[in-house]
């Protein structure tokens, strides 16, 4: 064989064992992108199924909650006040809260000076408060602009395209819509307002903190010594001659973290409805998950 066609089967050689280094060095990277993906898509899935079973155990909290408000054993029923009520669910630590919506501050009933100690409480100005309550009640109550008037004059001065509903309130976001409301207070005083007690001012066995500020006369010492002593013990161990009979309508906060640290969070506001025949014991009136707004 001469030299020229040696070194031709070398050339042929050689190029062969380039393709297949190439096509090896491809596979290479499409198994590792494989890999990857199926990697990928199995952490997603954990993390999914982790989610699911974070969010079950949060709702069998809240089932939980619903039932202890009823429990047929009078002593052991939760107290509404919002203290932390803890147990074990399916691998699940869940911390369950409930609040009675009549210890709430109720945006279509309570008076001006509730709202205004609400609004003082969560940091307003006297003045800034007086005004954001006054705007409150404005807002809810039904009227009629006289002849002449320009309608809603004050929230288009304040560069607003709306007014005042001048009907209930129908979410408590739409608080956030009344004039003078600042961001930061509405923050605060979220969790302590309601739409459903019907009550002008809240019950003080079961109000939360500011809340509590917000009753007439009550005293900064007086709210110190009530929440001193629902920490002690039952709320029936509060200041003497409040009164402690819940409610029907209650805000339920359930929380379920697991052993990995998945965490998930639902809140709803139910009302009990009892045992009727062909009712169901309760109904959701609001349902939210996480902490956000």
């Amino acid at each position: 064989m001469s030299r020229a066609m040696v070194a031709h089967a070398h050339r042929q050689q050689g190029v062969a064992l380039l393709v297949v280094m190439w096509a090896c060095t491809l596979l290479a990277i499409l198994l590792g992108g494989y890999a990857m993906l199926a990697r990928t898509e199995g952490l997603q899935a954990r993390y999914l199924f982790a989610q699911t079973q974070a969010h079950y155990a949060a709702e069998a909290g809240l089932m939980r909650a619903i039932y202890a408000l009823q429990d047929p054993q009078l002593q052991q029923r939760w107290t509404p006040d919002g203290r932390i009520y803890p147990f074990a669910f399916d691998g699940a630590k869940v911390n369950v809260s409930i609040v009675d919506e009549g210890g709430k501050v109720d945006l279509n009933a309570a008076t001006p000076e509730v709202l205004q100690q609400l609004f003082r409480a969560a940091g307003m100005a006297d003045n800034a408060a007086q005004s954001v309550a006054q705007n409150v009640v404005d807002w809810r109550s039904f009227a009629m602009a006289p002849p002449g008037t320009v309608p809603n004059a004050a929230y288009a001065q304040a560069g607003k395209d709306y007014g005042p509903r001048h009907g209930p309130f129908a979410t408590i976001e739409e608080l956030q819509m009344v004039l003078g409301m600042d961001p930061a207070v509405y923050r605060a005083v979220a969790s302590q307002v309601t739409l459903w007690s019907g009550r002008q001012s809240p019950n003080p066995a079961t109000a939360p903190p500011l809340a509590l500020a917000a009753i007439p006369g009550m005293t900064s010492a007086q709210v110190q010594a009530q929440l001193a002593a629902r920490q002690a013990g039952p709320a029936s161990q509060g200041i003497p001659g409040l009164a402690v009979a819940q409610g029907v309508t209650h805000s339920i906060r359930a929380e379920a973290t697991l052993a990995d640290g998945t965490r998930a969070i639902v809140r709803a506001t139910v009302r009990l409805q009892g045992l009727r025949a062909g009712a169901p014991p309760y109904a959701v009136l609001r349902w939210q998950e996480g902490d956000g707004e």
